[in-house]
């Protein structure tokens, strides 16, 4: 297919595709997939090999949002059954994350829901920050705290956090659709200010919204201008309580497509799959591989993803390797001016806003447990499921892990 030789050439040159070539990718039809996958795979391979980054969730405060977006569980008014908790203290934060990094992760992301940190919270996080990294040697902190004032990036830079994620989620036109309490020019600001702290910027999209294939190269194309380190895509996880409860829009051949589509417009960028992958993608998740470089391990902020030992199963018998610690996540020519780590502005990159998470959205996740199938959900269930009928049966809220006594999923 001529479309797909010019945008493999295009990606292995760093160029940028057209937003005709973009939406011929969403158009392609089920019978082209696996030539989308593996032209897509091509760029993937040329600048990230077979390597696959872990990152890990820790929420470090649940729910009472006073924000009104569509697709969170934690939002203003959300009747959705989630864990409610405040502050975890650093200690108990630390212990969290220690839990994905035996795991294998080798980012930590911390979350806590709300508009925007106060400086109170800034100091909060930062201590929890030192905390992580004075108990675990090498490992990369992103904070997830929503819009950022004046000076708090700087103030979490120096505490040692790498990363600020912030996503854009939607397209600018049809932002005001899904929340009215900031706008969209409020998470280009964060996202800007991360980038000059000095922060590896992360920020990315949410899909299955009820965009059109428009909204989402739209979206996709302001995120390679804001030109963060790492774009993380979600899928939307229709969770009951929230407005977007019915919107299931989203089959595994559509998801391929829309990670195929972000890689080729972002070609050397760490194209992360968020929440969502176990419902949407499912058995598909394999061949996701060859389009992202990079997950969540284990459990989403407020619902249950694949258990963990699955994820890293699933990684070694697709023929990847999970990246270490002591490798640089993103290609030389985005490193190299700031002297090395995992992100082009001086530091690593992850991402999202205060009641999203660090790169996963809020609603992700799917309710697998350790003895279940692809999302923990017995076969026999999952076998039951009219095909295309919404798999709300892999839907689960998160009960363990951070704000719990029970053992963390990682």
């Amino acid at each position: 297919m001529d479309l797909l030789n010019t945008l493999v050439d295009k990606g292995l040159r760093r160029e940028l595709p057209t937003r005709e070539e973009a939406l011929a990718v969403l158009a392609t039809s089920d019978d082209d997939l696996l030539d989308v996958v593996a032209a897509a795979g091509k760029v993937r391979r040329h600048w990230f090999g077979r390597r696959v980054k872990l990152n890990y969730l820790v929420n470090l405060k649940s729910g009472l949002c006073p924000e009104d977006c569509s697709y969170c569980s934690q939002r203003l008014g959300s009747t959705a059954g989630i864990l409610k908790y405040t502050w975890l203290k650093p200690d108990e934060a630390s212990q969290a994350a220690a839990a994905g990094l035996a795991g294998g992760a080798k980012r930590v992301c911390l979350v806590a829901s709300g508009r925007g940190p106060t400086d109170r919270d800034v100091d909060r996080v930062s201590e929890t920050i030192r905390t992580i990294k004075d108990q675990n040697e090498g490992v990369e902190v992103c904070a997830c705290l929503g819009l950022l004032s004046d000076g708090q990036a700087e103030r979490l830079r120096d505490a040692g956090a790498d990363a600020y994620n912030h996503n854009l989620n939607t397209s600018e036109g049809t932002y005001g659709d899904i929340t009215t309490t900031h706008t969209y020019a409020d998470r280009v600001d964060t996202v800007q200010k991360a980038h000059g702290a000095g922060l590896s910027a992360c920020s990315g999209l949410i899909a299955g919204m009820g965009e059109s294939d428009e909204d989402l190269v739209d979206v996709v194309y302001s995120l390679r201008e804001l030109d963060p380190d790492s774009v993380p895509v979600n899928f939307l996880i229709p969770v009951e309580g929230t407005p977007l409860a019915k919107e299931w829009n989203l089959t595994p051949q559509r998801c391929l497509r829309i990670l195929a589509m972000v890689r080729f417009v972002c070609p050397d960028v760490e194209v992360r799959i968020a929440g969502g992958r176990e419902v949407h993608l499912r058995t598909m998740q394999p061949l996701a591989l060859n389009l992202a470089n990079s997950i969540f391990l284990g459990d989403y902020l407020t619902t249950e993803g694949q258990a963990g030992k699955a994820d890293l199963e699933m990684i070694a018998d697709a023929g990847f390797e999970v990246e270490g610690t002591d490798q640089v996540t993103l290609p030389e020519h985005r490193t190299e001016t700031a002297g090395g780590g995992c992100g082009s502005h001086e530091a690593a990159g992850c991402g999202s806003h205060g009641s999203a998470g660090c790169g996963s959205h809020e609603s992700a996740g799917c309710g697998s447990h350790e003895g279940g199938g692809v999302c923990g959900t017995p076969a026999a269930a999952a076998a039951a499921a009219p095909a295309g009928e919404p798999r709300t049966d892999l839907v689960a809220v998160r009960r363990r892990g951070a704000g719990t006594d029970l053992a963390p999923n990682a």
